[in-house]
């Protein structure tokens, strides 16, 4: 259980790098990509998750995954916690590097809107109506999840690539309202990285949206994945 936790851990670690670190390049003063986008971001993060599984192989990075194989049988429930526990630590580290990694740049930054840095780390929507915003969370967790047991299931040696393409996919097409979280690790850990970080000119964390909506929803959209991949997939 170790080497899973730790490879948890690492890759989760590693995947908040390509994408706290392209939100750094993007958003902040001096960096080169400053401005280059939502396509150039997404673009980022789809790439980074098949790296991350190309090299770490069968890892959730994803305490709704690991939820949703727990109830599906796929890891015993003992492991839920730990795997929890290690994906929010790796996500809150691998923030942390990007903080140092753009630390000339976070200081150069003063007059960015302090929302925009916050939401470097975290996800956050354009219109605040917490219903819907967990409707959206919950759905783009949902085809999430099943897709990638629906690759599992029918195009294995396919896994890294179409998880990287599928969240390309889905961020295009869903991020819009949320910022696509579907990983409460995604977001949580690096929310964290932000409130302990000597950031100047900080805004409020904002706690409330955090724990409600990339926090709580994904579960809910893991459980209706776990429901499909068992009476649809045949897990």
């Amino acid at each position: 259980m170790i080497s899973k936790l730790i490879a948890e851990f690492l890759g989760t670690a590693l995947m908040i790098i390509f994408g706290v670190g392209v939100h750094c390049d993007e958003v902040l003063n001096k960096a080169k990509y400053q401005g280059s986008g939502h396509l150039f971001a997404i673009t980022t993060w789809g790439f980074g998750i098949t790296i991350v599984l190309v090299v770490f192989g069968d890892v959730c990075i994803n305490p709704a995954m690991a939820f949703c194989q727990a109830i599906l049988g796929l890891i015993p429930w003992a492991y839920f916690v730990p795997y929890v526990i290690a994906e929010c630590l790796g996500a809150c580290v691998g923030a942390l590097i990007c903080y140092v990694l753009y630390k000339d740049q976070f200081d150069s930054s003063l007059d960015v809107d302090p929302v925009k840095v916050r939401n470097i780390f975290s996800t956050n929507p354009i219109f605040r109506n917490l219903p819907r915003n967990f409707f959206v969370e919950f759905f783009a967790t949902f085809i999430f999840l099943s897709s990638i047991l629906g690759l599992v299931k029918n195009q294995p040696n396919f896994v890294p690539i179409g998880v990287g393409l599928l969240v390309w996919a889905i961020g295009m097409a869903l991020g819009g309202p949320t910022g696509f979280a579907m990983n409460p690790a995604r977001d949580l850990g690096p929310r964290l990285a932000y409130s302990l970080l000597p950031i100047k000119n900080k805004t409020d964390n904002d706690w409330q949206y955090g724990l409600t909506i990339p926090g709580l929803a994904p579960y809910v959209g893991a459980i209706a994945a776990a429901l499909f991949a068992r009476f649809y997939l045949g897990f």
